[in-house]
């Protein structure tokens, strides 16, 4: 199933398979794959599946939509192609990719890291994926102290894992070879780090550190 993989910054903060015939992007929460960000219009593009092939379409958005650093109105996409919406890059994979692009694009990430965010159980997106050879190194995970869910706690077993309400406030957590980081991806709301605010620089993390977001607190732990 092809898929796009969202990053910004080199950093990745979500993917999204291609399920049906047409999937939007764009603000508006209504998108199939929102990115919360004034350079990206409403309804910024629209990918639509015909057969196996996945075709890109700009929708008269302000800013354009780019596909491998050239503007694009209508486009069939190759896998590996690079689509450009704002800051945020898309890197469109195709069937036959499989997971190796996956995991080289979490490897090579920079030392950017990922902001981590926490809310009821109803707005946690999902984690992204994970090699297995990185989650076997130290057991972490996110503990929620306020709120629905709280004394929930949220494992950190992907490589890169996103929390909070889309269109409100979102951060991720990036695990490293040495531990973890965390930094702010998008939304009003930042996340506080024990009463610090997160911003879009990575911010490691270590047992016991208190995290805000939206109004829930939560703690990070790991053994």
């Amino acid at each position: 199933m092809p898929k796009m993989i969202v990053s910004i910054d080199g950093v990745v903060i979500k993917e999204v398979q291609l399920t049906k015939d047409r999937t939007t992007l764009g603000r508006r929460p209504y998108n199939d794959i929102v990115i919360d960000n004034l350079a990206v219009s409403g309804e910024h593009a629209v990918l639509q599946m015909v057969g196996s092939e996945v075709y890109l379409e700009d929708l008269n958005s302000t800013n354009g939509t780019y596909v491998n650093g050239k503007a694009a109105k209508k486009q069939l996409l190759q896998n590996g192609d690079m689509v450009e919406v704002g800051k945020y890059k898309i890197k469109f994979v195709s069937d036959a990719a499989g997971d190796g692009f996956e995991k080289t694009m979490m490897y090579k990430a920079p030392s950017g890291g990922l902001a981590p965010v926490v809310a009821p159980p109803s707005v946690f997106p999902s984690g992204l994926a994970t090699d297995a050879s990185a989650v076997d190194a130290f057991h972490a995970a996110i503990r929620v102290l306020s709120g629905a869910a709280a004394g929930r706690e949220v494992p950190l077993t992907k490589v890169v894992t996103t929390i909070g309400k889309p269109g409100v406030a979102v951060a991720a957590i990036t695990r490293r070879q040495r531990g973890f980081v965390v930094h702010h991806v998008e939304g009003a709301g930042n996340p506080a780090l024990n009463g610090a605010p997160i911003g879009v620089e990575p911010v490691a993390l270590k047992n016991g550190d208190l995290i805000e977001l939206a109004g829930t607190q939560m703690q990070f732990v790991q053994s």
